[in-house]
């Protein structure tokens, strides 16, 4: 099945991939992979769109329409596509930092846009392309480059911002947690208006040496015994949630999608239908 997925869905004369040994970059780059071969969509159909970092990397592995973006442009990007051709099924594969630091205004205002793209972020805590500085997912107190005594911001829950932007699909999976992850994809390419799916990565290089968290085999272990299924975090009180990582569908609601409500602006100034 692996090699299928290489030989279908990746520009093989680019790989080995440039990931650090032990990344979890390339695990959520085969679920992205996966859940699209999944739903049979056509390839034709699907645009990949990536700003800049660890994880936007993936855009120019992956054999679809792709666009390799500016840093923090990738949803502006993916949403200038979406409106001139609503059809297709755009992918935006982004970071912690690219999407919630300086690409931030981008992602709350396409949520509260509700614009029918598939948002999925690799969270590996950290800047690691530019050097290991904190990013606005660096749990608070942690070390990074640019916080050699501990991070003292709060950080993002990247789904529950969504959330509260305004999108109608929010999840989190796990590298560790493949299948679980794939499924989550799924549903939120399938999913009619603007969905988040938060992939909690590794990175043994950068945010794992800083923060002696063992190299990538501890830090899968720690995904494998600290995450909670998002229907048994309901059943438990807040202290015993506390340090877990909770997993799975997260929110799900329907809300009138952008692109249709902009054609419908179209037809009533006598636009042609596109």
């Amino acid at each position: 099945m692996a090699s299928r997925l290489i030989e279908t869905y990746m520009r093989q004369e680019h790989l080995p991939h440039i990931w650090c040994g032990g990344c979890g970059h390339g695990i959520l780059m085969r679920d992205v992979a996966q859940a699209i071969d999944n739903l049979k969509l056509n390839p034709k159909d699907v645009v990949i769109v990536s700003g800049i970092g660890c994880s936007s990397r993936a855009a120019g592995y992956m054999n679809f329409d792709t666009i390799h973006t500016t840093h923090g442009r990738a949803i502006a990007f993916a949403t200038g596509i979406k409106m001139a051709k609503p059809r297709l099924k755009v992918i935006v594969v982004t970071g912690d930092g690219d999407a919630t630091a300086i690409g931030g205004n981008h992602l709350i205002h396409a949520a509260r846009r509700n614009i029918d793209l598939t948002v999925v972020v690799f969270n590996n805590s950290i800047y690691g392309m530019t050097g290991g500085q904190f990013s606005p997912t660096t749990p608070t107190g942690d070390m990074a480059t640019t916080a050699p005594y501990g991070s003292i911001d709060p950080n993002f829950d990247i789904p529950r911002l969504a959330e509260a932007a305004g999108a109608t699909y929010t999840a989190r999976g796990t590298a560790y947690h493949a299948a679980q992850t794939i499924r989550l994809i799924e549903n939120a390419i399938l999913h009619e208006g603007f969905s988040l799916v938060e992939c909690i990565s590794v990175c043994p290089t950068y945010y794992g040496r800083k923060n002696h968290k063992g190299g990538a085999v501890e830090m899968m272990k720690w995904q494998r015994d600290n995450a909670v299924p998002a229907a048994k975090a309901k059943t438990l009180r807040p202290e015993e949630l506390a340090g877990k990582l909770v997993y799975g569908e997260l929110s799900c609601c329907e809300r009138p999608e952008y692109t249709q409500e902009y054609q419908k602006i179209i037809e009533k100034a006598g636009g042609a239908e596109r």
